[in-house]
């Protein structure tokens, strides 16, 4: 029982369950919200349009006592709808889009400045091409040149 609620806790911790959950609840507040506004402004305009209180016998057809077809329902409906996908598209997935195209254009025309140790190693590089070789130099991995000027050839070395 107790891995029950500690996978549950998990997964309730996890950024897009609350993110998700949070979500629906003010979905739901804002589908509340933009019903209101249909239900209470802009179906009345449309209704005194037609001539009706509201849009519930708008377009409404059907035998006398029986409950009507209404069209007037199915335009609410269709109004709620578009100013609900509306609201949404220019509240969040418009600036969303605006935000990842500037991340986008921001990472092509600005590449990262190396870093300071990086710097400080090519100035070092700079500076080393630009002072003069000695006479003799020696890496330990190419024997020395003798010339015969040099002097007797030295004996190997025993090992």
């Amino acid at each position: 029982m107790g891995k029950v609620f500690e996978g549950f806790k998990d997964f309730i911790s996890r950024g897009n369950a609350v993110d998700l959950a949070v979500g629906v609840v003010i979905g739901a507040a804002f589908g509340a919200f933009v019903q209101s506004i249909v239900d209470g402004f802009i179906n009345p305009l449309i209704g005194w349009i037609f001539g009706q209180p509201n849009l519930d016998k708008v377009l409404a057809f059907g035998p006398d006592g029986k409950d009507p077809i209404s069209f007037g329902h199915i335009l609410s409906a269709a109004i709620t709808f578009l100013i609900t996908a509306a609201a949404v598209y220019f509240v969040v997935v418009l600036p969303l889009n605006k935000l990842a195209a500037r991340r986008k254009r921001g990472e092509e025309a600005e590449p990262a400045a190396p870093a300071e140790d990086i710097l400080l190693l090519q100035e070092i590089r700079d500076l080393l091409a630009q002072r003069p070789t000695p006479a003799l130099q020696s890496d330990l991995t190419t024997p020395p040149t003798i010339r015969p000027e040099d002097g007797p050839t030295p004996p190997a070395p025993t090992v």
